[in-house]
């Protein structure tokens, strides 16, 4: 959701200039400064944004830059001042005080200075508005353009998980004949080759074998990472709905590493989580 968009255009003796920035947000966060001369325009701006922007912490910035010519400053009241400095300089002697900020203090005084509201043409707003809709066109652009950075990295990184779940998968069903060794192995040990029911180590085999199955988790998984994919492919704002689908791709790996039980595969969940990771940090720039 980051993205940044300028524009400005010269008219007559002034610079319109629009700039608009963004930061990552859940939520459309709208900071607008304007002129005071285009003041009334402001709740039309907001609306133009909330349209075109979905989501973002978003800060629009409006400056004109006027020609020294044409440029509206403040008046001074020279005879208000000379009469209120005068009277305070009065009761200032008259109090015997000491203070050496009476003009300051005069300058502060009502009417003394009058600032010159500047007037603006209908003409000037047009100017303004297409100025501003050229800098949202390029803030849009460059999202667009972020977008398809994102998109393919977020592909890599599911294309990696599907890889190293790959290697999951040739890996699994060798668990169970392990198992079974390291149980005989310790049975003999133990108690002796002759000396131990068969029959009641099949049975527990088959139960170490049901809590090691993955087969549940390698189907969800696969399902998961498809569906991701087939959702980052759609035209549509689905940001929120990929974050979605990356928290049930991570607990299907979560649950694979639990029940891995065995040094590389568990190696492989780690890699799993760690391009997960990845792909949740880039779907906070995801609309």
């Amino acid at each position: 959701m980051t993205g940044f968009g300028l524009a400005s255009t010269d008219y007559q003796n002034s610079k319109f200039a629009v700039e608009i920035k963004s930061l990552n947000s859940k939520f459309l966060e709208l900071s607008l400064k304007l002129p005071r001369a285009f003041s009334d325009k402001e709740l039309l701006l907001r609306n133009t944004c909330s349209k075109e922007i979905e989501r973002g912490k978003v800060s629009i910035s409006v400056n004109i830059e006027r020609s020294d010519d044409t440029q509206k400053g403040a008046t001074i009241n020279t005879a208000l001042l000379t009469k209120y400095f005068k009277q305070l300089e009065e009761i200032n002697n008259s109090l015997g005080a000491n203070s050496t900020n009476l003009l300051q203090t005069a300058l502060n005084l009502p009417e003394v200075i009058t600032y010159n509201e500047e007037e603006v043409g209908e003409n000037e707003w047009d100017v303004l508005h297409n100025t501003f809709k050229l800098a949202l066109t390029n803030f849009n652009q460059f999202r667009i353009d972020e977008g398809a950075v994102l998109k393919t990295d977020l592909e890599l990184r599911i294309k990696n998980i599907l890889a190293f779940f790959a290697e999951i998968d040739q890996l699994a069903p060798l668990r169970v004949p392990q198992v079974k060794a390291r149980l005989t192995q310790f049975l003999e040990e133990t108690v002796g080759k002759v000396n131990y029911d068969q029959n009641r180590l099949e049975q527990e085999l088959i139960y170490y074998i049901d809590k090691l199955d993955i087969t549940e988790e390698k189907t969800r998984l696969k399902s998961h990472c498809d569906y991701f994919m087939e959702t980052l492919k759609s035209k549509d704002a689905n940001g929120k709905k990929l974050g979605f689908i990356s928290q049930e791709i991570g607990r299907e790996i979560n649950t694979m590493g639990a029940k891995a039980n065995d040094a590389h595969i568990q190696q492989l969940v780690v890699g799993m989580k760690e391009e997960l990771e990845k792909i949740k940090e880039q779907l906070l720039n995801v609309l």
